[in-house]
């Protein structure tokens, strides 16, 4: 059999419970539901560090957090005898990877690489990341080149995807029209290269929206699809559970969602569900390109995200925690050729996982830190009996790891060497911590999270034979100012008049 092509498909922060087909009965996702009857859908997968930069170098290298050395959205230096460069210690990345298996490859959408115009090794790369904080980004970003070109009327307005900082969870309607949003772009390049004629080597395509991501913006009609008053609230339990994490509540405050009610976060869940069934919209243009080639059938599509949001439940806002509704991510495998359709799976997957999916569907499986997912579905190859996912730099108080097993979720944070114990088959929501009266299984849970962090990059984590612990220190609460190109300041003006005639005299208006 020829060597198929292959479509990666991301979203940014799109919760595991948001697909129609797998049990959101309130959300409308036909696209989907397309890619679920189209394969297999695990529904026990997770991203292992839950925030935008790490779980795409996850994805890029196949390689646990200890090896890139992301464990946030920013990168910490090599552990010693590790190579610098990040590719020294990983491995090609994945586009550098797939051309040299015999593919041309194209990359289009949100990177959010260091630095950001990082070479990823695609043959067409057209970059759209969320914020353009100056002119010269602005101008090097494809879709925002895009606008200035094709729809200049639309150039002025800062925030392309609607606004943040202040407004990150407040329901907007996008300041464009669909036809000119980042998703619409993404999906109209898609389509161009999926219906190349030119090349007759097969496809590598990795298409990246930005949304759902805040702000929760989606364009007419897409604003209007869902009524706040049939969207269930926010869940939540202890407060002491809830926000044992101290990224929480840092998070919260820091994007001025500490205090959102339960009938705003309704609304809030409306937008956002309108932007996932948006970027469904556009995913059926993606995958009619796809169904119109004659190769269809030999075409892979991974349909996955970065990571998950809160939505207010364990009143918390955005992710970087290991609850559920964070790290438990939507992760759909096809391939019509190979594998069965429309099946479930319960195996334990993983963003690093993805590497061996393509290289595995590319005739040369490099599974690196993950498993081999089509031998798995395919000729019953190893299933993951554990999965290890950790956050913040090992050392640190922000370092923290979860381990999943089974039906069990133990979290161990640093900051008070403090830990909890879910068991998220009965409890789903994880509403009660088990950790106190269940000792047996969390110290088996917690020598696994050890046994992990004996390698390479690990060493900082642990003290001697146990987790290296730190005492409790609360986190300073402070704002996060995330403005287009005016104010450039850190923050807000601290005169208003001044601030608008500075601003009226360097634009003339």
């Amino acid at each position: 059999m020829s060597q198929p092509n292959v479509l990666f498909v991301m979203t940014d922060q799109q919760r595991a419970d948001t697909i129609a087909s797998l049990g959101n009965h309130s959300i409308y996702t036909p696209n989907l539901d397309r890619l679920v009857a189209r394969g297999v859908s695990f529904v026990n997968a997770y991203s292992q560090t839950p925030v935008c930069v790490a779980a795409r170098y996850a994805v890029r290298t196949g390689r646990d957090p200890l090896l890139t050395r992301v464990f946030s959205n920013g990168q910490v230096p090599p552990a010693v005898d590790q190579a610098e460069q990040m590719t020294d210690r990983c491995g090609s990345y994945l586009g550098q990877t797939m051309q040299g298996l015999g593919y041309r490859s194209f990359g289009i959408g949100k990177f959010h690489s260091q630095p950001w115009d990082e070479d990823l090794g695609y043959d067409v790369h057209l970059r759209s990341e969320e914020i353009l904080a100056d002119p010269q980004r602005r101008a090097g970003d494809a879709y925002g080149a895009h606008i200035a070109e094709h729809a200049p009327a639309y150039d002025f307005i800062e925030g392309l995807h609607g606004e943040r900082t202040e407004m990150y969870y407040m329901p907007q309607m996008s300041p464009m029209p669909a036809e000119h949003t980042v998703e619409g772009w993404a999906a109209d390049r898609a389509v161009e290269q999926i219906e190349r004629t030119d090349d007759e080597r097969p496809f590598f395509g990795f298409v990246s929206f930005i949304g759902p991501h805040p702000p929760l913006a989606p364009p007419i009609p897409f604003n209007r699809l869902y009524d706040p008053d049939l969207m269930a609230s926010p869940v939540s339990g202890d407060p002491a559970v809830d926000h044992a994490d101290e990224q929480i509540p840092h998070m919260n405050y820091g994007v001025w969602a500490e205090d959102v009610s339960d009938s705003q976060a309704r609304v809030l869940k409306t937008r956002y569900y309108g932007e996932i069934t948006y970027i469904d919209d556009c995913l059926g243009r993606i995958l009619d390109a796809v169904e119109a080639r004659p190769d269809a059938d030999n075409t892979v599509i991974c349909f996955f995200a970065d990571h998950g949001d809160h939505l207010g439940d364990h009143q918390a806002w955005q992710k970087e925690s290991f609850f559920e509704a964070s790290c438990h991510i939507p992760f759909l495998v096809s391939w019509p050729e190979r594998l069965p359709r429309n099946e479930r799976r319960e195996d334990l997957v993983a963003l690093i996982d993805l590497f061996g999916i393509a290289t595995g569907a590319a005739g040369q499986t490099q599974v690196r830190d993950g498993v081999d997912v089509l031998s798995m579905l395919t000729s019953g190859g190893d299933r993951r009996e554990r999965l290890v996912g950790l956050y913040g730099a090992p050392g640190t108080r922000r370092f923290k790891a979860m381990v999943r097993e089974d039906r069990w979720k133990y979290i161990w944070l640093a900051n008070g060497a403090r830990q909890q114990l879910f068991d998220v088959t009965a409890d789903p929501q994880e509403l009660r911590d088990l950790s106190g009266s269940h000792s047996e299984i969390v110290a088996r849970l917690h020598r696994a999270a050890i046994d992990h962090l004996r390698q390479p990059g690990g060493q900082e984590a642990l003290d001697g034979d146990d987790l290296h612990s730190l005492p409790f220190e609360a986190r300073p609460l402070q704002r996060i100012y995330q403005f287009g190109h005016w104010p450039r300041s850190s923050g807000f003006p601290e005169d208003p008049g001044e601030a608008l005639r500075s601003y009226q005299a360097a634009t003339g208006s």
